[in-house]
């Protein structure tokens, strides 16, 4: 096991990774690497619904943590999105510049922080996740603390420019909206695993380190991503088990 950290803060690096070593029933590892699959949607796209259920018969799929980003852009076109906000947008906005993109449009679908797809259709979607699958090496393991209020990130070597853990709640499974305005009228529209938030937990740096997680409302779920900070890649991913 790469080097971790003891539910203790205190202490040297090396004596808090053995004596976690000496209390594996404290703690849940992921081991396995999923591929994260992020969808940026809007109610108001004519387009998004159909991309809204391509990501829906992947999320169930061992090996994938599929997350819908609800972008508050299209708004204007009368229609509000019920979960639109201006920090999803903004997390979009982020993947232009190293996916060489000079403007950000819906429905599209990042993997891994790697590549997007636009419109995602199956055959495509099903190639990029085993593909970002196969790509990951060594990556930092990710430990979720028995009490739930913390998760630690284990030893590995760190993107040049650094990375950042960040925390995604996110509400598990399908909601049904029926849209009032706009180029869905009337359509109800499916959104899975919809985020509801997004914190940054901290800095990552190659060293085993541990970080609180936020508190979230009941019947919501929390992944955990470790992310170069320069290209947006995402190193490793993980959802937090049910309490």
């Amino acid at each position: 096991m790469r080097g971790w950290i003891t539910p203790s803060l205190a202490g040297a690096g090396a004596l808090m990774a053995a004596a976690f070593a000496a209390q594996p029933s404290q703690s849940t590892v992921s081991r396995a690497e999923p591929v994260v699959v992020e969808l940026f949607t809007a109610q108001g796209c004519a387009g998004c619904p159909a991309a809204n259920e391509r990501l829906e018969a992947i999320a169930d799929e061992p090996g994938v943590i599929a997350l819908t980003y609800a972008v508050d852009y299209w708004d204007w076109q009368g229609w509000k999105d019920t979960f639109a906000r201006p920090e999803f947008s903004q997390r979009q906005r982020a993947y232009a510049r190293p996916l060489r993109q000079r403007a950000v449009s819906t429905p599209q679908m990042i993997i891994d922080g790697r590549r997007e797809l636009t419109g995602a259709p199956e055959a495509a979607l099903d190639t990029a996740v085993a593909e970002e699958a196969a790509r990951r090496t060594f990556p930092p393991e990710i430990e979720f603390r028995e009490t739930g209020d913390r998760v630690g990130v284990g030893s590995g070597r760190a993107p040049q420019g650094g990375a950042e853990v960040v925390a995604v709640t996110y509400s598990p499974g399908a909601q049904s909206v029926r849209i009032g305005a706009g180029d869905n009228r009337g359509r109800t529209i499916r959104h899975v695993n919809v985020v509801r938030s997004v914190r940054r937990l901290g800095d990552w740096t190659g060293d085993p380190a541990l970080y609180r997680l936020p508190q979230v409302e009941e019947g919501q779920a929390v992944a955990v991503l470790v992310q170069a900070k320069s290209d947006r890649r995402i190193l490793n991913g993980a959802v937090s088990p049910k309490p």
